[in-house]
């Protein structure tokens, strides 16, 4: 622990009752804040990202009074660990927006006076969502979901320098390589490199050519073992959304993929949202009232969490596909005057609400 960092103002009194912890949080320290049931600070101190620092950061609070809820900047980044280890300790943990940078440039900007804000944001009532306890199944999938997306990410990158290459190769390559689909492409490449190998690197036409070909192999045996790890990532996460959401698969229009996404937004404990309607605007699918004199409308949420958005999307543009009772809505809706971006609006909104009575049933 090092020492109080002076706060000016701040009134040092061991306070009868309840105080709230507030934390902004960084790589290496974490600055904590400690106000009454009246706002008025008590201390300001600075501990370490460590396990003993988290431990001595809640001895350190709890010294100053009893603590049961707790505001934390960047639940999801660099404040993940103070808040699971919080919770774990029966601290109620809410996820505290970062300070408004406009605000920021206005008035100065310092890590104490962000951590006052953050226990003040919870004593408000402004600071409500409660942060994801990342200690289950679905922590597991957000790891595998992150590995996939990174190997899905390298594997097109691989994809289009490959094609790039053959673009600029030896003619007779390129004949060789033409009109063959992905895969035989990815695998003739991949066998390239065995075939002609010599050790001549002093220039010249030949020596450029076997250069195209170990290029041109090296990238296509990256793609195939990108290829492996995406397939067993796909099968991971198709069987823990098997095993603890399989509610979810029996939905039409809702995959492996799709349910992960969605039950990564809700977290491991989806119970910290309280309703249907907090989970529409945890994914951008809430209305937002809009008005300009005596006109009056909703438009697209352009907020939430985009991923969940993207999952919701997909589910209902597959319905429309293949559901006959979201065809027959969207007809009707048609015909009321609704546009096509208005209607879709209203079916991620009624896919929000399935999705979150199936995994958090009343």
């Amino acid at each position: 622990m090092t020492g109080t960092l002076p706060v000016p103002g701040a009134r040092r009194r061991r306070p009868q009752g309840e105080v709230v912890l507030g934390v902004d949080t960084h790589r290496d320290v974490h600055v904590a804040a400690v106000i009454s049931s009246v706002g008025a600070v008590i201390d300001t101190e600075e501990f370490p990202t460590t396990t003993t620092g988290y431990r001595e950061l809640l001895a350190w609070a709890r010294r100053l009074g009893t603590v049961r809820r707790a505001g934390v900047e960047g639940t999801g980044s660099f404040g993940a660990a103070l808040a699971r280890y919080l919770l774990t300790q029966g601290v109620a943990v809410s996820d505290v927006n970062r300070p408004d940078r406009t605000d920021c440039r206005r008035r100065g900007k310092s890590d104490p006076v962000d951590a006052q804000n953050a226990a003040r944001a919870v004593l408000s009532g402004r600071a409500r969502a409660q942060a994801k306890s990342g200690d289950g199944p679905v922590e597991i999938a957000r790891m595998f979901k992150l590995a996939k997306s990174s190997a899905v990410k390298a594997r097109t990158q691989a994809i289009n320098q490959l094609k790039a290459v053959l673009v600029s190769a030896d003619p007779n390559l390129r004949e060789q390589l033409a009109g063959l689909g992905n895969a035989e492409l990815f695998r003739t490449c991949a066998r390239l490199a065995d075939e002609g190998q010599h050790d001549d690197d002093n220039g010249g036409g030949e020596a450029v050519l076997q250069a195209t070909r170990t290029t041109l192999s090296l990238l296509a045996q990256r793609i195939g073992q990108l290829t492996e790890q995406i397939q067993d990532l796909e099968r991971r996460l198709a069987h823990l959304a098997e095993r603890h959401t399989p509610q979810l698969l029996t939905v039409v229009g809702i995959g492996p993929d799709t349910a992960v996404t969605l039950l990564i937004t809700m977290g491991d404990n989806p119970e910290r949202l309280a309703s249907e309607a907090s989970f529409a605007a945890l994914c951008g699918v809430s209305p937002v009232e809009r008005s300009s004199g005596s006109r009056r409308y909703r438009r697209l949420n352009r907020g939430g969490d985009r991923q969940a958005n993207a999952a919701l999307h997909r589910i209902v543009q597959t319905r429309l596909r293949v559901d006959p009772r979201t065809q027959d809505y969207y007809e009707r809706r048609t015909k009321e005057g609704k546009t096509r971006r208005e209607i879709i609006r209203c079916l991620k909104r009624y896919a929000a609400r399935e999705v979150f009575h199936l995994v958090r049933p009343a």
